[in-house]
Parts: C-alpha cells; structure tokens; sequence
C-alpha cells in the first residue's frame, strides 16, 4: 500500500539548489556564496560557544540577536524576526499567508524556491515575465493576490528595482509584498534598501540573509522585517526552536563587526567591475548587476556546452536548463585569483569552438 503523501507533493519537482561538490578540488562560482571568509570576530565567539551550554536550547525568539538587528537597521525588536536563513523565512510567510487556491506573484526568472513554496501550500502562482532590461513589469502592479514577492537584486540577473518603485508597489498590491534583500548588501549607492520605509506600509516585509555578504551561509542565519502584526503572526509559525545555538552566535557576532563586512563587499564590487567587463571584452551580454554574480547571455545559443566544459576544468558556474535562460550563465564573483583562473578557462573554450 503506498505511503498517503499529499498529491500536490507528490507532483512537485522540488527545488533544486546548486551543486555542491564534496572533492574540494573545483573553483565553486555558481552558489553565490562569499568568496571571503567571516569576521574573525564570529570565529572567536564560535570557539567561545562551543562548551557544555550545548546541551541547552536555544533562545526560541532569538532575542539578543533582534534586538541587536534592531539597534543597527531601525525599528524595534517587535519589527524583526530571526530564521534559519531567509529561506525558512519565505516558508513561514507561506505558511501565514498562502491557503488552498491563494494568489501569489511575483516577477520570473527570479529565485525559484518561489515555486516550491507555494506548490507545497497548494496555492496559486501567478507569475509575470520581466522585459528583457528586467525593469520591473507594469502589470505587476494591477495584479490581485495575497503575497506579492520581489527579489531585489533579482536571482539570477542580478538586477536592482529602485526604491520609489518598491514603494509604489507596496501602495498597489492587495496583500502583503516581500522583498527579499539578500543581495542588498553588494549594491552600491545610496537609498537603495526598503528597510526605512517599512513604518509607512502596514503590508511590507524585508528578507536579509547572512549567507551572502557576511559569509555566513554555513550557519543558516536570515532576518525579517515587517509591521508588528505580521511578526506576531510569524512567530506563532515557526519552529519552537528554528535557530541553533551557535547560528545566533556567529549572527551576532558578525553584526557586530560590520566593518569587516564592507572590506569583503568592497573586493567583491572590484572584481564584479573586471569580471564584467573582461565578459563583454569575451563577447557576452553581461546585465548590469548589484549582487556578488553576473547573468550573462549569447542571444539564442544553448550554454550547457560551456558550462560542462567549465566543469571538466574543475569551474563550476550555474545553468539554468529552463525556458528563457539556456542561453544565459550565472556566475558567483570569486576572489581575484579564482575570477582570472575562470576568465582564462572560458577564453580557451571559446577560442575551440
């Protein structure tokens, strides 16, 4: 007799993250992850941590590290929730929100756990194509539902939506509008995150992640930030315990040191520049991104060949084998040495084919 799975989880795909391979041996661009280490700070209070406090649970709300996040990005405890990164975030905001037949939209090709979410609550996904400059689409703005989803930068083009339209779209939506910001940090200029205007829309929720720019994607860290009332609802969905102890640990310890952060950013902006324009120089359309990757295309030609290419030589990069982006690669920005070893790669491969 089979198992009585649900059938809406029996017929969905799953998402699929990148791969992640065991040998140690590959240049690994194609997860996004931080090419640097964490501050030197979340190394020692980690060190400190592990005692025989272990044998304890953790703080269930996750206090101490809202209410630094709080103190450093505004607003007050009651405004901030911690998760096992933003992903379980996104799931509890599923849970809260999306019901049998709900709407969701969002923006496509965007990050595709979206899916998955929402095919587990049985809702329904509403998706709108981006033009091709990945500027935000109008008819976004007059769709019905209840959750909204804008990644901003964008996964995988790397694109940045401007503020006043973010807050447009908060003013049109009929439900909740989550923007996950967990490329934010590699963005340059000012005025650029939805944080401070959260007070002014009852119905905003901002995702950030200590996975990217604080290197911290081993440890599972995410924070949101929303109205009180959404937070409350949120809290009675999550997990009891969701936060290890050691994750609030490195968390904490990595707020506070921002200045180490920034430094790792800095160098990643640097080689974002060269590797851009190094892929133009190649013969690639590059999009203009503000995140620690590059989406870059060749109108109209199946990439898979390059990337496995790339993977024989030990550089793993990310292809999409999807409508609209088999003609496209992203590619996580590495350290100088690894960027230049990847950029030599692909000119061999080029100049055989």
């Amino acid at each position: 007799m089979p198992f009585p799975l649900r059938k809406n989880i029996v017929a969905i795909a799953g998402y699929i993250p990148g791969e992640q391979p065991q040998d140690g041996e590959f240049i690994k661009l194609n997860t996004n992850e931080n090419p640097y280490p964490p501050s030197p700070r979340v190394l020692r209070a980690l060190h400190k941590a592990v005692n025989s406090s272990l044998r304890l649970y953790p703080d269930p709300l996750a206090d101490g590290l809202r209410d630094l996040a709080a103190s450093i990005y505004g607003g007050g405890v009651v405004n901030v929730l911690a998760g096992n990164g933003s992903d379980e975030l996104l799931s509890i905001l599923a849970r809260c929100l999306v019901g049998k037949g709900d709407r969701v939209v969002y923006p496509v090709p965007t990050y595709t756990l979206y899916d998955t979410l929402i095919a587990i609550q049985e809702g329904e996904k509403v998706t709108v194509d981006y033009p091709s400059d990945f500027t935000l689409p109008e008819k976004i703005f007059s769709e019905m539902s209840s959750l909204t989803i804008v990644a901003n930068p964008n996964s995988p083009s790397g694109t940045l939506i401007p503020l006043e339209q973010i807050e447009r779209l908060a003013r049109s939506v009929s439900g909740v509008l989550v923007i996950d910001e967990a490329y934010i940090d590699f963005a340059e200029g000012d005025g650029i995150s939805a944080l401070p205007i959260i007070h002014r829309h009852a119905n905003l929720v901002v995702l950030r992640s200590f996975s990217k720019a604080f290197s911290l994607a081993g440890m599972r860290v995410g924070l949101a930030f929303a109205p009180e009332e959404i937070v409350q609802a949120m809290i009675k969905a999550k997990d009891s315990y969701n936060l290890s102890s050691l994750s609030l640990v490195s968390a904490a310890a990595a707020l506070e040191d921002l200045p180490w952060m920034f430094r790792n950013v800095k160098r990643v902006q640097r080689t974002r520049k060269k590797l851009t324009q190094s892929l133009k120089r190649l013969g690639f359309a590059v999009y203009p991104s503000q995140a620690n990757f590059v989406l870059v295309r060749k109108q109209g030609e199946n990439l898979r060949g390059i990337y496995e290419k790339l993977k024989r030589r030990k550089i793993l990069v990310r292809y999409f084998d999807v409508p609209g982006l088999r003609d496209t690669l992203r590619i996580t920005v590495g350290t100088s040495t690894e960027t230049d070893a990847f950029l030599r790669e692909l000119a061999v491969i080029l100049e055989s084919m």
